[in-house]
């Protein structure tokens, strides 16, 4: 596949003096000089013109089961069209999709119009999915995107890292019914050393989008760095300020990219869903075969959502209502 590029002036930058752009995207906020490339190694200065790369260039894409995003409480046992490019805004070390995040693959050029035509052609499919990279630094075609996509009545999907500035994120919400944000830890020192970025606006980017939207937590434990039984006990007293009903799910991690630390242990993952279940009322743990992910109902113990594997079996559910006591639940269906 030859990688066609279209540069795309970007949204949210300024110009400065000397040629110089300030790009406003992400809490980054590069200074980039003429000719060079912001962090996220996509936004480039152009004779002092703020430009995207990855405007329309698909690498990757495949009909996934909305679990996998992963979202529990969207449209369980339902597949949504997947599609991202290539970069990233953070430098995790333990980076999970390293091959996609930070090098520049060859892709197919597709127009928004032309990426929702294939989204509906898709059989059994509620909407699209902007995922596999980080899809914020993709902004400019994912905001194309999906005012397409709600145009033709899709469902929009969003799997991303929460590194964003406020004003950019805002412009985009009225457009997404479902974010999948991941915490990678509850200290600034972990994003500062092991990510690359701060904390504190991704803690913002959550707060922000549980106003307008469906949103779900994910942590992927890292052992030895982020595994603490208080960081974990931190983090999700802070998701239950916000919404005791936002799910959260631990993720195991495995030996990725540039860390070599023992994948998570199974008795740590248990004791962070011991953790999570003291303050929230739906806690999951993934990347482990063979774990409960069922979800049930916090006010009467009914089994709403069978899961085995990517086996889903809504059963307990009527509309987002408990069959058996009747409270509403926290399950767009």
């Amino acid at each position: 596949m030859a990688l066609f590029k279209m540069l795309k002036e970007a949204m949210f930058y300024k110009k400065l003096e000397n040629n110089v752009v300030k790009c406003l995207l992400c809490p980054h906020n590069c200074r980039i000089n003429e000719g060079k490339y912001g962090v996220c190694n996509v936004r480039k200065n152009i004779n002092g013109i703020l430009v995207t790369e990855n405007y329309g260039i698909i690498t990757s894409v495949a009909m996934d089961p909305i679990e996998k995003k992963p979202l529990y409480h969207f449209y369980p046992g339902r597949y949504i069209f997947s599609v991202g490019t290539f970069g990233c805004n953070l430098k995790c070390k333990f980076c999970q999709n390293w091959e996609i995040a930070h090098q520049k693959w060859e892709g197919d050029y597709i127009f928004p119009q032309q990426l929702i035509a294939a989204a509906k052609r898709q059989r059994d499919n509620i909407g699209i999915a902007f995922t596999y990279n980080e899809p914020s630094i993709w902004y400019e075609y994912i905001h194309d995107g999906l005012i397409e996509a709600k145009k033709e009545g899709l469902k929009t999907v969003l799997v991303t890292n929460g590194y964003i500035n406020l004003e950019p994120l805002k412009k985009i919400l009225p457009y997404v019914d479902a974010m999948n944000i991941d915490v990678k830890a509850y200290t600034e020192d972990f994003y500062k050393k092991i990510v690359g970025g701060r904390l504190e606006p991704v803690l913002k980017t959550v707060e922000e989008v549980s106003k307008y939207c469906h949103v779900e937590v994910t942590n992927l434990v890292v052992t030895d760095l982020n595994d603490k039984e208080e960081e974990i006990e931190n983090l999700v007293k802070w998701l239950s300020q916000i919404d005791k009903n936002i799910p959260l799910h631990f993720s195991r991690y495995f030996p990725n990219y540039q860390m070599n630390n023992l994948a998570t242990p199974i008795v740590t993952l248990q004791k962070a869903y011991e953790i999570g279940k003291k303050y929230l009322n739906f806690v999951y743990v993934g990347n482990v075969l063979g774990f409960d992910n069922n979800t049930h109902c916090p006010y009467c113990g009914n089994l709403l959502v069978e899961r085995q594997n990517w086996y889903v079996n809504v059963k307990g559910l009527e509309g987002n209502k408990c069959r058996k006591c009747g409270n509403s639940i926290n399950i767009a269906n």
